[in-house]
C-alpha cells in the first residue's frame, strides 16, 4: 500500500471525478486510475461505484475514505514535527478574491519577498468557495475571503477571523438626496457588481426578493478599484466593504447612501490547512498584512 494511491484515492473522492482528481494532483487521468486500482487492489474491496456519475464511493469505501483522512492527519503531522524548525522556503500559495487582491496583494508580496526571500511566491484568484476548496484539496497554502461571521469550515481547514467588516452602498457624491432611504427607494438606480457567484451579490439580490424587487445591472466587472471608478463616473450604485471604500483612490468622489433596511457585514477570513510545517510564520504573518492593509486608515 502506497502513500500516492492512498492519496488518489481521497482526490477522487473529494472531487467527484477522476478528471478533477487529475488537476488537483497534478498527474494525467490514467495515472489517477491507475493509483486507485492499486489501492482496491491492495485492499482487495472495491472502493467506487463506477456506475454513478459524479463518482461515488462504495459502502466499504465510505469507511476507508475516513480511514484515509485519518492516516493523512498523522502523516501532515508527522512532517509538521520536522519542518516546523526549518526556514520558511519552497513553495507558498496564496488565494485572495479579486474583491480584496488589487488593495493587499502588491504590498504584502513585496513583504513577504523582503522577509522570506527562500519562498517562492504564488497568487491565485477566484470566489472565496472556489479558494477554499483548492486550500482543502492542498492545492493553496493560505486564504483571505470574506465569508459571513461564523461560517463552519471543513475539518481540515483552520478558518480564523481577522475582523469584520460593514457592506456600504455607495453612489457618486451628490447623488443621495435623502439622509436616509430604502431598498425600494434607490434599487431602481441600477448597480455596479462583480460578476454573478459574488456573495455580496448574492446577499443584495436576497434583499431585493424578499421585497418582490428585482436586481438591475448596469455594468458587472471584477476590482474594487475599478468599480468604485466606475460609480463615482455615475454609472450606478455598488456595494463595498467601508475599508476598501475608506482605502480608495476615488473617496472624495463617493458617498455612502443610508439604506436603512439593507445593512449586511461580512468577516475577512485567514484560512489555511491544519498543518503548515514551516509556512507556519509567513501565512500568520500575511494575514496580519492583510489585516492591517485593509484596516489601515484612510491617509
Amino acid at each position: 500500500m502506497k502513500i500516492d494511491d492512498l492519496n488518489a484515492f481521497v482526490a477522487v473522492i473529494r472531487c467527484q471525478t477522476i478528471s478533477q482528481a487529475a488537476d488537483a494532483l497534478q498527474l494525467t487521468q490514467p495515472a489517477i486510475t491507475r493509483r486507485v486500482q492499486n489501492f482496491e487492489e491492495a485492499l482487495g474491496v472495491e472502493l467506487l461505484d463506477r456506475n454513478t456519475k459524479p463518482l461515488k464511493p462504495t459502502s466499504m469505501g465510505l469507511r476507508v475514505y475516513g480511514q484515509c483522512l485519518e492516516v493523512l492527519r498523522s502523516i501532515d503531522a508527522l512532517n509538521e514535527l520536522v519542518a516546523s524548525d526549518g526556514a520558511p522556503s519552497g513553495a507558498l500559495r496564496i488565494g485572495v478574491p479579486q474583491t480584496i487582491g488589487d488593495v493587499v496583494l502588491l504590498d504584502a508580496l513585496s513583504q513577504l519577498k523582503a522577509l522570506y526571500p527562500q519562498l517562492q511566491t504564488s497568487v491565485a484568484t477566484g470566489w472565496g468557495s472556489h479558494l477554499l476548496g483548492k486550500v482543502e484539496n492542498g492545492e493553496l497554502d493560505v486564504v483571505a475571503a470574506l465569508f459571513p461571521a461564523g461560517k463552519v469550515f471543513p475539518e481540515a481547514v483552520v478558518g480564523r477571523s481577522l475582523g469584520s467588516m460593514n457592506l456600504v452602498v455607495v453612489a457618486a457624491r451628490g447623488e443621495a438626496r435623502k439622509r436616509s432611504c430604502k431598498l425600494a427607494d434607490c434599487y431602481q438606480r441600477g448597480w455596479v457588481l462583480n460578476p454573478d457567484g459574488c456573495g455580496f451579490r448574492a446577499g443584495l439580490q436576497r434583499a431585493l426578493s424578499a421585497q418582490g424587487l428585482s436586481l438591475q445591472i448596469n455594468l458587472e466587472t471584477f476590482g474594487t478599484e475599478l468599480q468604485l471608478g466606475l460609480i463615482a463616473n455615475g454609472l450606478g450604485y455598488g456595494l463595498v466593504p467601508l475599508p476598501l471604500l475608506e482605502n480608495s483612490s476615488h473617496r472624495d468622489k463617493l458617498e455612502i447612501v443610508p439604506v436603512s433596511d439593507f445593512k449586511p457585514v461580512i468577516d475577512l477570513w485567514l484560512i489555511h490547512p491544519r498543518f503548515l510545517g514551516n509556512l507556519q510564520e509567513p501565512v500568520s504573518m500575511f494575514g496580519e498584512m492583510v489585516a492591517a492593509r485593509v484596516g489601515q486608515s484612510p491617509s
